[in-house]
């Protein structure tokens, strides 16, 4: 469903990207994991447009969208959840939701958002600085939804979540899986990211040095997190 191949993006003279690599069949979830710094969020950003790469390719359903601008590259299904949620704090939840809505949702319904999200319909009309931080990563995984796509980057979903909540998030991921959703997880929630994912993509300076199914990568567990997760 999303191949990316030989991704290098730059910002400035900085060789950000260094090739890489990684790929989300459909209605499956892979997760990047990484420390600080290592390119995690620049490859969602390259893949939704918003940090263009120089060079390589991002397919989506076998359609190469680099080059494309990010208004185009959604609708051809793929939804973004940014890091840090950027909810517009003085709009509604609805009017949040309906930001991202070009067209009716054809899966995705608002009145179906809200089944799903049973504390934004409570709150529909809350204005998004007033909802606790789960709410406002709920929501963005709504104002998401709502365009019908075919993959979901969800970037640092878990941060500065209660663990409460963190259980609730993973819950929802594994039912959009199910949906048959494909999503792509940049965590350094170790134990989200295990939860949920089918693979497991390790970053390191601008490279993915890892990747393995998780059935893999729960027996390597240890000596992965020891060699490219330890500060």
């Amino acid at each position: 469903m999303l191949r990316v191949e030989d991704l290098h993006t730059y910002y400035g003279q900085g060789h950000v990207l260094q090739g890489v690599e990684l790929e989300v069949p459909a209605g499956r979830i892979a997760a990047v994991l990484g420390r600080n710094g290592v390119g995690k969020t620049t490859t969602l950003r390259s893949i939704i447009g918003l940090t263009p790469p120089r060079r390589g390719h991002v397919l989506i359903a076998g359609k190469d969208v680099v080059g494309w601008a990010p208004h185009r590259i959604a609708r051809v299904g793929l939804g973004y959840v940014p890091e840090g949620r950027m909810i517009f704090p003085d709009l509604t939840v609805v009017e949040n939701i309906q930001v991202a809505q070009r067209v009716p949702a054809r899966h995705w319904t608002i009145g179906r958002l809200f089944e799903l999200f049973p504390a934004l319909a409570e709150r529909r009309r809350s204005k998004g600085s007033q909802l606790s931080g789960g709410e406002q990563q709920m929501l963005a995984v709504a104002r998401a939804l709502v365009t019908d796509p075919r993959v979901i980057l969800l970037d640092e979903p878990s941060q500065g979540l209660a663990p409460l909540v963190v259980e609730e998030l993973t819950r929802l991921i594994a039912r959009l899986r199910q949906e048959g959703v494909s999503l792509l997880l940049v965590e350094q929630n170790l134990n989200l990211a295990e939860a949920v994912a089918d693979v497991v993509y390790v970053m390191v300076k601008g490279r993915m040095v890892y990747h393995a199914p998780l059935e893999r990568f729960r027996a390597e567990r240890e000596e992965v997190k020891a060699k490219y997760l330890t500060l």
